[in-house]
């Protein structure tokens, strides 16, 4: 039998705890606004701008990333290049409405 990790179950409870709170059909909502305004951001910049909107309590990237690439799998949106992150100065991919 494989050995866990301490803390690894509550680990596990609390993240699947989290993802069941947020209201992705929302969320997705909330990012295609700011995608229409801003047809091409990094998820930390699309998480700076739902912020300025009061959609997310801050500008953490990791209220928006999860739900980008949910959003790519479904073919809404997808990477379409990189850049320099104006935030971390980190390569960060750039995200863009899929054009049909």
């Amino acid at each position: 039998m494989q050995e866990r990790m301490a803390g690894e179950f509550t680990t596990l409870e609390t993240r699947a705890d989290a993802y069941e709170t947020v209201d992705k059909q929302k969320r997705y909502s909330q990012i295609l606004e700011c995608f229409a305004e801003c047809p091409e951001m990094t998820a930390k910049e699309c998480a700076v701008l739902m912020l300025q909107k009061g959609y997310i309590p801050t500008a953490e990237r990791n209220f928006v990333a999860p739900r980008l690439t949910e959003l790519g799998h479904d073919g809404v949106v997808e990477p379409i290049g990189k850049k320099k992150c104006i935030y971390t100065n980190r390569t960060v991919a750039v995200w863009a409405l899929r054009k049909e």
